[in-house]
């Protein structure tokens, strides 16, 4: 047992694991063989604020009118459509993710992934209302070449996410006491 279910729907939503790790290569490809979408971002291109969100709305076909803020970035990883993710799920690899540990925007980055990921991984809306739709698994992978875990636990924790460590992984999730 991982602590993690990349091609499912269960928590944790953003995951930081070692380079190569052979588990996440085994679950992207579980991911893919249901129909699902890995897409690879290269960390430099998300060193800052615009880089993410030019990267993001790129690489997964955000709609035109993306509002290039953290609460449009919000709404698009929850609306998320078929050719993104294969009408299955998606998972997002940020290769070399060393380097971002220190950007100023990183714990924010990690929590609105969280919620992005949170909300297309329910089949309910916010107000708890069937969404005419399954569940989307969204996962996001932080791929490091030195991986500490006790570092990036660090990094990562604030109030509103719950960060778990687990044998060669680091997990981020909502924490429901400030979400739910």
């Amino acid at each position: 047992m991982t602590g993690f279910d990349i091609a499912g729907t269960s928590e944790p939503w953003v995951l930081f694991v070692p380079q190569g790790d052979v588990e996440v290569l085994r679950q992207l490809s579980v991911l893919e063989a249901k129909g699902g979408r890995v897409h690879r971002f290269d960390s430099r291109d998300l060193a800052t604020e615009q880089g993410i969100y030019g990267a993001f709305a790129e690489t997964l076909q955000f709609p035109g009118y993306f509002g290039r803020n953290w609460d449009a970035m919000v709404d698009c990883l929850d609306d998320l459509c078929g050719a993104a993710t294969g009408g299955v799920g998606i998972a997002a690899v940020i290769d070399e993710a060393d380097g971002l540990l220190a950007a100023e925007h990183f714990p924010l980055f990690v929590s609105v992934l969280c919620q992005g990921a949170d909300r297309a991984n329910s089949a309910v809306d916010l107000d708890g209302f069937s969404r005419g739709r399954p569940a989307i698994a969204e996962h996001f992978i932080f791929e490091f070449r030195e991986f500490d875990p006790d570092m990036i636990a660090r990094r990562v924790e604030q109030q509103d996410l719950t960060v778990t460590k687990g044998d060669g992984f680091v997990g981020a999730a909502l924490n429901p006491d400030e979400w739910h």
